[in-house]
């Protein structure tokens, strides 16, 4: 069994440590780092119905955080500027409590059946500006928040992951039933809620309450 001592010998601790072991940067990897969102970047977040959003706090604690709505439901304002509305959900606000301590953000936005990714860098700020705002309703419901990215890289992520993973191929589907209900979750790990009244809670805001 490997100890920690044995973690700690083969551990990579310097920048100069890890590119040594890995080799040289492909160069083609090097130049399709954009520093602002061209025409094939603003075509994929059009058809993005989903994304992840990476924070971390300004201890350095990470958080990866999933989005979606609607394909587009991401603004595009300018070439360097994002605007992603906030729905409505647990009131945790990890992503943007974070956001608040160290505004470095970092997102991965998927397409349905599209191996390959977009991956966006940049710093990010909270709005509640009206303007941007109303626009995002829907059925009826303005978000209260949302988030502007100030764009400092984007590039596209090639599709090994996905394709390895077989995320898209729908042979690969797992039976809902194979795993437990999120409210069998909540209830045995929590030991606040019963079985019964946890999963009615969350049929009723899967119902009601998505916006």
């Amino acid at each position: 069994m490997t100890t920690e001592s044995d973690r700690a010998a083969t551990a990579i601790a310097e920048p100069a440590e890890l590119r040594a072991h890995m080799g040289p940067v492909n160069p083609l990897a090097e130049r399709k780092v954009l520093d602002r969102l061209d025409g094939h970047c603003r075509d994929f977040i059009a058809l993005s119905p989903f994304l992840v959003l990476a924070t971390a706090d300004g201890e350095g604690r990470a958080d990866a955080s999933p989005r979606g709505d609607a394909p587009g439901f991401v603004e595009v304002l300018d070439e360097r500027t994002l605007f992603i509305p906030d729905r409505r959900g647990n009131n945790r606000v990890d992503s943007f409590g974070n956001v608040l301590a160290s505004p470095g953000v970092g997102l991965i936005f998927m397409v349905p059946g599209i191996a390959e990714t977009l991956r966006v860098n940049g710093r990010a700020t909270l709005t509640r500006d009206p303007d941007l705002l109303a626009p995002a309703t829907v059925q009826e419901r303005m978000p209260t928040l949302g988030l502007l990215v100030s764009v400092e890289e984007a590039f596209f992520h090639c599709g090994k992951a996905l394709i390895r993973s077989k995320l898209w191929d729908p042979a690969s589907r797992v039976e809902r039933s194979r795993f437990p209900s999120l409210g069998r979750i909540m209830a045995d790990q929590t030991k606040a809620v019963g079985v019964a009244e946890a999963e009615a809670n969350l049929e009723e805001a899967y119902r009601t309450r998505l916006y």
